[in-house]
């Protein structure tokens, strides 16, 4: 019943409607705390009942302030249990909503004539337009207010592609001062100060839409591969990291998504409760350059790979969480690890 407005704020979300199977959903408001990005980048959210009398004593508003502040729709008193066997069964579907149109011919008219989630850059939309340096660590559940930033042990710079905040919290956690700098990078300027030890390793963010889309972008990551900048990627940077490899994603049926996926660490055998909210996938024909490092147990697709020609890893799921479980924060001091290294 929590964990909505992490969601709503998630970059990753940008041009998607999100239906909740949670059948209250507003329960606890929402606060700026918690927000993951400086905005609500979601094009709607679907829910059973929604809740406006929230509780929580850090509520500051509730859930559909929030919304109408930054233009996502909203819509209740829906089966959001059918419309979920739904898209189990169909796959990931367009749609398409309106208060003003009520003739079905036209918004199917409308509907086809949009751009598919594949058709649209929605990176320019969501990254950053200037750099920037993250100030502080992860939550303290108990004090209330974000840690201190630790002394820094490296530097790195973080390509923004939609970061999620609490991504950037656990690396400033874990000893690494982050510096963000916008998608259209310049990969010669990352490696000059790669070479000048004013950075010591890249970042690549999670990010909405699909990775293919992003060709300068590739064509950046393949200079660093060849540089042998350490480098780290999660959900999007993973994609985009076996792209600039040579081997393009594929899409999923209906997508990863929610706070309680299966993850099994090949290393130590162990099983990780993750949080998963991606389309698109690597092929299995990576593992022809790579290592496979972690595997999903609900559908066999991989999870988290170790490249043998440079020293670069990434995951596809969400170490940091925010909503979910935090199984696989330690990813992020292995990051440091292989840094130092």
């Amino acid at each position: 019943m929590s964990g909505y407005q992490e969601i709503v704020t998630d970059p990753s979300y940008a041009g998607q409607f999100v239906t909740f199977t949670m059948p209250e959903i507003g329960n606890v408001g929402v606060n700026t705390e918690d927000m993951e990005s400086a905005a609500a980048y979601a094009k709607g959210i679907i829910v059973r009942q929604y809740q406006s009398r929230y509780s929580s004593f850090r509520a500051e508003e509730a859930l559909d302030a929030l919304l109408e502040r930054y233009g996502v729709m909203g819509i209740c008193d829906i089966d959001t249990r059918y419309l979920t066997k739904m898209l189990r069964k169909e796959g990931a579907m367009m749609m398409i909503a309106s208060t003003e149109i009520s003739d079905k011919a036209e918004l199917k008219k409308r509907l086809e004539s949009s751009p598919r989630i594949e058709e649209v850059n929605y990176i320019e939309q969501v990254s950053t337009k200037q750099a920037y340096t993250h100030p502080h660590g992860t939550y303290d559940a108990t004090a209330f207010h974000y840690r201190e930033a630790p002394r820094p042990q490296a530097k790195i710079a973080a390509v923004d592609f939609g970061v999620k905040r609490n991504i950037l919290n656990e690396l400033t956690q874990a000893g690494i001062a982050v510096e963000v700098i916008p998608n259209d990078f310049r990969a010669e300027e990352l490696i000059a100060r790669y070479e000048a030890k004013e950075i010591d390793g890249v970042f690549l963010s999670n990010g909405p839409g699909d990775p293919l889309v992003l060709k300068n972008e590739q064509e950046q990551i393949k200079k660093l591969i060849a540089a042998k900048i350490p480098m780290f990627g999660i959900c999007l940077g993973h994609q985009l990291l076996s792209i600039s490899h040579g081997y393009e994603t594929f899409k999923l049926r209906f997508g990863h998504h929610g706070g309680n996926h299966p993850v099994k660490n090949v290393k130590t055998g162990m099983v990780e409760i993750t949080a998963q909210n991606h389309n698109y996938n690597v092929p299995e024909a990576v593992t022809a350059i790579a290592e496979v490092t972690h595997t999903n147990l609900f559908d066999g697709t991989i999870e988290g790979l170790r490249y043998n020609d440079a020293p670069v890893f990434s995951v596809q799921h969400h170490p940091e969480a925010s909503p979910g479980p935090k199984d696989s924060e330690y990813i992020f001091g292995e990051f440091l690890s292989l840094i130092r290294r």
